[in-house]
């Protein structure tokens, strides 16, 4: 796989896959990120939990190397993003609300560009157990992209990031519009991935699903983590109270 190489981009087996520390970002008199601490691990699928406006797609641009933070530090294995976005982006994939693939290619013909953008020469028969094992039905794989659903262009992302062997994978907003069985089967093709050592993050405020994919779920309001949970150790019920409760005590 290609990648661009530098000083700032050398790294550690044990540096976090994403190490994001008392990062601030304002755009002139709002502030968007007050604070922002985060760590994710190898394996690991952390839900960034907010309503529009809580500082998540700022969180992404961060990462991605968009925006610089105005104070603290935001590293992708150990690289800088900021300072080195070329560089810490080779270990990221980042999937959209909505994929965006050639709807004249198949989905084995968009696999395979976009491998090569990436700098690798995907062979068909790996192109095709990739999308399968991101979930995409074998009598798809040659179909127009044009006549895919959300989450049928959502697995070729993943297909993308596996084939890149992505070390985070980025989520926004995965499961809006999405019916419930494309969810559900959604969220097995995230964890598998997790399982595979990528790490997930993923924004959203979608409170049903990440009960089933995140390991972790941290409550953003105001550009800062108010708090961090482990969902599987709360019923839907309670983790929507929770997150009510502390947006209120926020806004008060």
């Amino acid at each position: 796989m290609y990648r661009e190489h530098s000083e700032l981009s050398e790294t550690r087996a044990d540096d976090p896959v994403l190490a994001i520390r008392a990062t601030i970002k304002r755009f002139e008199a709002r502030t968007a990120l007050d604070g922002l601490d985060l760590t994710l691990q190898a394996g690991e699928v952390f839900a960034l939990l907010g309503p529009n406006g809580a500082g998540k797609t700022t969180t992404i641009n961060l990462i991605l190397g968009f925006l610089k933070p105005d104070a603290g530090s935001v590293r992708v294995c150990g690289i800088e993003a900021g300072a080195d976005p070329v560089g810490a982006r080779s270990h990221v994939a980042y999937i959209p609300e909505q994929v965006a693939l050639y709807p004249d290619l198949s989905g084995l013909q968009n696999l395979r560009y976009f491998a090569t953008l990436a700098g690798l020469v995907l062979p068909a028969d790996a192109s095709r157990r990739l999308l399968t094992e991101a979930g995409l039905p074998n009598e798809a794989h040659g179909r127009p992209a044009a006549s895919y659903s959300k989450g049928m262009r959502q697995k070729v992302g993943i297909a993308v990031a596996l084939a890149r062997r992505a070390r985070l994978l980025l989520l926004d907003e995965p499961t809006s519009g999405l019916d419930p069985s494309a969810a559900a089967d959604f969220s097995v093709t995230v964890r598998r991935a997790a399982e595979r050592g990528t790490a997930v993050l993923m924004a959203t405020h979608d409170l049903y699903r990440v009960r089933e994919m995140a390991d972790r779920v941290g409550v953003l309001s105001r550009g800062r983590i108010v708090e961090e949970v482990d969902p599987k150790t709360l019923d839907h019920v309670a983790l929507e109270r929770l997150y009510i409760e502390r947006h209120a005590e926020i806004a008060a």
